[in-house]
């Protein structure tokens, strides 16, 4: 008797896809490979069927472990010591591949063409999409070096050939153009297919984490909860005129919102309820046109908690998924894979980073997401600080989602970026076409920034000489009340260390539950009339409900300058005007983009404008940044992922290596301690990296570059807790005034958005 049916008797015709024991030690029934290829295919066709594409996510499903089918694989899944649950994982060592040959399998039932569309999604199922060949790197993992080693498909399971041969789709849903179409539709059903694979195995694998997916609210539901939220909140709150153009901003949402779905602006003054209103569209829009849900982008991870809780204050708490990762769970063990994220809630907070490298990506725990994408409302938040150095393939990835995948993009800002197509120096910009913006023509956008206009602003009198820090700690000591706002890290801990004790420091040496620990003290103080001074870096800019009679702004972005004066009478309860105060620092932005928006605002005065909150100049001050930048597709994204004709060619892989918004080759993430953050971090060396877990940690963790990781790991200050997760040994390097205590080096992460 063979081993395999030692364990399992099976008849001749059936096969094994995953094994698992039981809590006591004893092997489970097997997940038959039918079984397993049934399911996987079912819910990938459901999910491809949102973009007219469910024949190719069915066929894509049926092949994805027709590897398995072989003998080869059979006889390895019980080989040696009984079996190996993790078996079906590929890319670690000792593993026998299977994924392989279903990609094989699939060009030859299609045909080179559409085969090859369907095999980068086979053959990286779990490896993550693969380049086409050896030329730009890939080595062994190209497409091309997999497939040339496949000797013999004849032994492939015969049920499984019949399958794919009554299950060939026809054509591709529409006519690919040039660019980006062909790709970000491979990836797309490549995440179709990650995701349905992932939860077929899940069901058999872990069914209580299976039974816990799903039951949420339908979108009606949640627009109920809105209604009823919003209604409380206009009874309740203060008769001011901030807060009467808020609620009209707010209905104007709600009316443009029954528009067809498209790209929309939403040109709002900081301090407008952009947070709600953007919602209420949402919502609305998702109702008028049976859309699943509404993703909120935002780009800094230290406001995404306040933004995810009042989206909880709204709708529910189980209806809002956060999802932003400094601790990225390596997609290795089963237990892992099944954590990943799958954004199948109706309401997703997550950042600029997680949204733009997810739609680029390579891995499977990165891509699995992407098909919930589908049929969304995407709202941008502060969509000025998209970086600049990757519009071209974000904006054209925009627009295709726009055209082919149901969904609506919200760019929301005070400070509307130039998204628009347009020719600029008798170049064309193929940026996005038909933006409707939500608040009306020019003149209706005018007249709102002016009805909100609740401060001036303060230039220096010499735009091009520098103050020294203690001149400026000397002007911030005179106010009782008053935000201080830098460009990089080290400028805020050198300037908080003029300043009086009790001066409140925020910098993203903070870990996030720090940082908004302090934010709530500052508010509480500003409400209770309470002297507060705060030195800060730009991470307040986007979103922080600040409210100062006096802000400080280091020279900037033109853009930068505008969200700074947002923390300024916000609320407009002062007798008279805000005030501004625009200094020129004595260390300049970092180099790259920010230099770069400094320099352009710096030109822009000098040419005689006066007022940096005049809606009508932030056309022109982002034509002229974007056309100072090296370049708009910085890394050639587009030239990676656009196939040639011939062999489809397309380099996944390399692009994703690429598409860094940060460069995580430059940083570590360190777990610090702080409060609770000390169990946590046992719990992690005891039980091993659990979901929850993670994600409870994510609030205490900092990101430092490689530089201090390493002396201070050198010290004795990090441990590692787990393989490549760091801790602080103890908690003398944390301080509760500033944060992590590194030696700033000149290699300034505050240059990335994070």
């Amino acid at each position: 008797m063979s081993l395999l049916n030692r364990f399992f008797p099976l008849s001749q015709n059936e096969f094994i896809a995953h094994v698992r024991k039981n809590d006591d030690g004893t092997w489970a029934s097997p997940h038959l490979l039918s079984q397993h290829l049934d399911g996987t295919a079912g819910l990938a066709e459901t999910f491809a069927a949102k973009f007219h594409s469910g024949k190719w996510g069915k066929i894509a499903g049926l092949a994805h472990d027709a590897g398995k089918g072989r003998p080869e694989w059979q006889k390895y899944i019980g080989a040696k010591s009984g079996y190996d649950e993790e078996a079906h994982l590929e890319g670690k060592s000792g593993k026998v591949p299977h994924a392989i040959h279903g990609a094989r399998l699939t060009e030859d039932i299609l045909g080179k063409g559409p085969g090859r569309l369907l095999a980068y999604c086979i053959a990286g199922h779990h490896a993550g999409l693969p380049d086409w060949s050896s030329a730009e790197g890939a080595g062994q993992s190209s497409l091309q070096f997999q497939e040339d080693h496949v000797k013999d498909l004849n032994n492939v399971a015969g049920f499984i050939l019949d399958k794919m041969q009554s299950s060939k789709p026809g054509t591709p849903p529409w006519k690919f153009s040039r660019g980006l179409d062909v790709s970000l539709w491979i990836r797309m059903l490549y995440s179709c297919l990650v995701d349905a694979d992932f939860l077929d195995t899940e069901s058999y694998m872990d069914d209580a984490q299976a039974g816990i997916r799903g039951d949420y609210c339908s979108i009606p539901e949640l627009l109920e909860r809105f209604h009823q939220f919003s209604k409380k909140l206009d009874e309740t709150a203060e008769n001011t005129k901030v807060n009467a153009i808020r609620r009209s901003i707010r209905e104007k949402c709600i009316q443009m919102a029954q528009k067809p779905q498209g790209i929309f602006s939403l040109s709002v003054p900081t301090g407008g309820g952009k947070t709600l209103s953007g919602l209420a569209f949402g919502l609305e829009h998702a109702k008028k046109h049976d859309l699943d849900r509404i993703i909120y982008v935002i780009p800094y991870t230290s406001i995404i908690e306040q933004n995810a809780d009042v989206f909880r204050s709204v709708v529910g708490a189980d209806q809002v998924v956060e999802h932003h990762s400094s601790l990225d769970e390596d997609d290795s063990t089963v237990k892992s894979r099944l954590a990943s994220e799958n954004w199948d809630a109706p309401i997703i907070v997550t950042t600029t980073v997680q949204f733009f490298e997810s739609l680029f990506a390579a891995k499977s725990s990165r891509c699995r997401k992407l098909h919930n994408i589908v049929n969304s409302v995407v709202v941008l938040d502060e969509a000025q600080l998209v970086p600049v150095e990757y519009l071209a393939p974000i904006l054209e990835t925009m627009q295709l989602l726009v055209a082919h995948y149901h969904v609506t993009f919200i760019i929301s800002t005070a400070t509307q970026p130039a998204f628009g197509e347009r020719i600029v120096d008798g170049k064309s910009f193929p940026g996005l076409k038909n933006i409707k913006e939500i608040m009306g023509n020019r003149e209706e956008v005018k007249s709102l920034y002016d009805s909100l206009k609740r401060y001036q602003v303060q230039l220096p009198e010499d735009i091009r000489t520098p103050s020294v820090w203690e001149d400026i700690a000397a002007a911030l000591k005179q106010y009782e009340q008053v935000l201080c706002i830098v460009s990089d890290r080290k400028s805020c801990r050198t300037l908080h260390g003029l300043m009086p004790e009790g001066t409140f420091h925020l910098s993203a040496l903070m870990c996030g539950r720090h940082r908004t620990e302090i934010i709530e003290k500052i508010k509480q103080k500003l409400k209770n009339k309470e002297p507060v001074r705060v030195i800060s870096t730009q991470l307040v800019e986007a979103g922080v409900d600040m409210d100062f009679p006096v802000v400080y702004r280091a020279l900037a972005g033109l853009d930068s300058i505008a969200q700074a004066a947002g923390r300024c009478n916000r609320e407009g309860k002062l007798s008279g005007l805000g005030q501004v105060i625009v200094f020129n620092a004595p260390k300049k932005a970092p180099i790259g983009i920010l230099r770069k928006a400094e320099e352009t605002t710096r030109s822009i005065f000098l040419s005689g404008c006066q007022d940096p909150s005049d809606h009508a100049v932030y056309e022109r001050y982002f034509s002229e940044l974007y056309w100072k930048a090296n370049s708009l597709d910085e890394k050639e994204i587009l030239r990676y992922l656009k196939p040639d004709s011939q062999e489809c060619s397309i380099y996944f892989r390399t692009a994703a290596e690429i598409f860094r918004i940060i460069d995580d080759s430059q940083l570590k993430t360190i777990i610090v301690r702080y409060d609770e953050s000390e169990k946590l971090i046992d719990l992690l060396k005891s039980r091993g990296p659990d979901r929850w877990l993670m994600r409870k940690i994510q609030r205490y963790t900092v990101n430092i570059y490689n530089t201090d990781f390493y002396h201070m790991q050198q010290r004795g200050a990090i441990e590692e807790v787990q393989p490549n997760i760091f801790a602080l040994a103890t908690n003398l390097d944390y301080s509760r005034d500033t944060g992590l205590l590194v030696d700033e080096t000149p290699f300034d992460p505050d240059s990335f958005i994070i």
